[in-house]
């Protein structure tokens, strides 16, 4: 069987390193917040390329500290895409804000900046482009928009870790911006973990504060807080696997480029690079009129496929006709309906890429 995704091959890879890595955080006997989480966030701060980064427990949460941050709260407006995993408007709603769910460039899979200003209200605090698949949104016309109405930008990078806009990396952009370490990503850990990254200092020190009981001083909590935070044996962890992400994003784009050829004239339609910048193929999505079909025709034949996102959020059962009036997304629809991941990861071989394809190029 090829798998979607191996996060197990990922640490086969990195075996010897992390449990050095790991021994040496028990051999430390402090777990929580210590030296590996603050040289974790030094070292990933540096790599995006920006000043700050705050390790969390998860990504969904770095993204719910990064709204509280920017001062989101009840009442407030916040923008971002249906076609996106669900964490992205769970953590709107922690912050009791409302989300406003506008529709996708069919190409990119991510947010179209045309639908922006008709999204705009004078409720609007923050807009989340969801940086998909490995894909960069088309962040310029982004930060026009917001910087427009003083609204400010939360880049979610969940799926972007080392992915490029016009040169500068995913997470440089925004006010803030929110990575996801769960194991299958790019830099995936062995469990749970996040991180907010920012230029701005005061946004840093916001940030910080609310995910450990807004303690500058133990137990005196200056604000309101959480309890979220990055422990020491992810941070060790992490730090091994980021010295490897750029050789492993290279190796991504490598076979996204065998699949690309091998995939020429097939049932399916390849993933486009967008002309603004580099992807990083966190995931290998391939849209095809017959999906469901196609997804059964190469499970018969021992290959994983998944579909990243069946059904965009405004109608799961849990937000259907509970966000107000969302008008039509008609290419977030269609995408849902059509879109696959075929197995993508460092570690898938080239021969693995060739029987995938040869299993598509079969289906008819």
């Amino acid at each position: 069987m090829i798998p979607p995704a191996n996060p197990r091959a990922q640490y086969e890879s990195h075996r010897t390193e992390i449990d050095r890595a790991i021994a040496r955080v028990l051999d430390q006997g402090r777990y929580i917040l210590g030296e590996e989480a603050a040289a974790f966030e030094r070292e990933f701060a540096q790599y995006v390329g920006v000043r700050f980064g705050v390790g969390v427990g998860s990504g969904t949460e770095a993204l719910h500290l990064a709204l509280r941050a920017c001062g989101v709260g009840p009442g407030d407006e916040v923008i971002t895409v249906s076609h996106t995993a669900v964490a992205t408007v769970s953590a709107i709603e922690l912050c009791s804000a409302q989300p406003v769910l506008v529709d996708i460039n069919p190409h990119s899979f991510t947010l179209d900046p045309d639908q922006l200003p008709a999204a705009i209200t004078p409720r609007t605090k923050a807009i989340i482009p969801v940086h998909l698949y490995g894909q960069s949104c088309d962040l310029a016309p982004i930060l026009q928009v917001a910087h427009r109405h003083h609204i400010r930008v939360i880049e979610d990078c969940a799926q972007s870790h080392g992915a490029t806009c016009r040169d500068r990396r995913t997470g440089t952009w925004g006010d803030m911006a929110c990575f996801s370490f769960y194991p299958t990503k790019n830099l995936g850990a062995i469990g749970d973990g996040g991180l907010v990254a920012t230029d701005d200092p005061q946004l840093a020190d916001n940030a910080r504060l609310l995910r450990e009981y807004g303690w500058r001083q133990r137990y005196v909590s200056e604000i309101g807080g959480w309890n979220t935070r990055l422990d020491e044996l992810q941070a060790a962890i992490l730090r091994v696997k980021l010295r490897a992400l750029d050789a492993d994003n290279a190796r991504r784009r490598h076979l996204a480029a065998l699949y690309d050829e091998l995939l020429t004239a097939s049932p399916v339609t390849t993933p486009p690079e967008m002309s603004y910048g580099q992807h990083v193929y966190h995931l290998y999505v391939v849209r095809c009129a017959r999906r469901d079909e196609l997804q059964v025709f190469l499970k018969e034949r021992g290959i994983g496929t998944l579909i990243h996102y069946p059904v965009p959020i405004h109608l799961q059962p849990a937000y259907r006709g509970r966000l107000g009036d969302q008008g039509s997304l008609p290419e977030t629809e269609r995408a849902a309906r059509e879109i696959l991941s075929l197995p993508m990861f460092p570690e898938l071989t080239e021969a693995e890429v060739r029987q995938v394809a040869g299993a598509i190029q079969a289906f008819r």
